[in-house]
């Protein structure tokens, strides 16, 4: 008995950040981002107001942007802000589980 050819498996579609240029939401995400936000609570409610979702939903989205190289093309200056701030971020949340004092 000869067993079938195996079936290809289905390519999945590129997610939005992976095409060759924005969609019209990342766009509006980037000029959004490039704004400068004193206070958490304010930047959150205009996330709800503008985007339609939760900040969490937001922050998700603006992380795979960030490492998105179409996004790169399209603001680098802004996209290495972002990405400097999420890596200083992290080095904290690290040092705190540490029990490291950055200074």
């Amino acid at each position: 008995m000869v067993d079938p050819p195996p079936v290809p498996p289905q390519p999945t579609p590129p997610e939005p950040s992976q095409l060759l240029e924005l969609t019209d939401r990342e766009r509006s995400i980037l000029a959004f981002e490039s704004q400068w936000w004193k206070r958490s609570g304010v930047k959150e409610q205009a996330i709800r107001e503008l985007f339609d979702m939760s900040p969490s939903r937001y922050y998700q989205l603006l992380n795979a942007l960030m490492d998105s190289p179409v996004a790169v093309r399209a603001d680098p200056m802004l996209i290495k802000r972002l990405r400097k701030a999420r890596a200083g971020r992290q080095r904290t949340r690290a040092a705190q589980r540490l029990g490291i004092e950055l200074h």
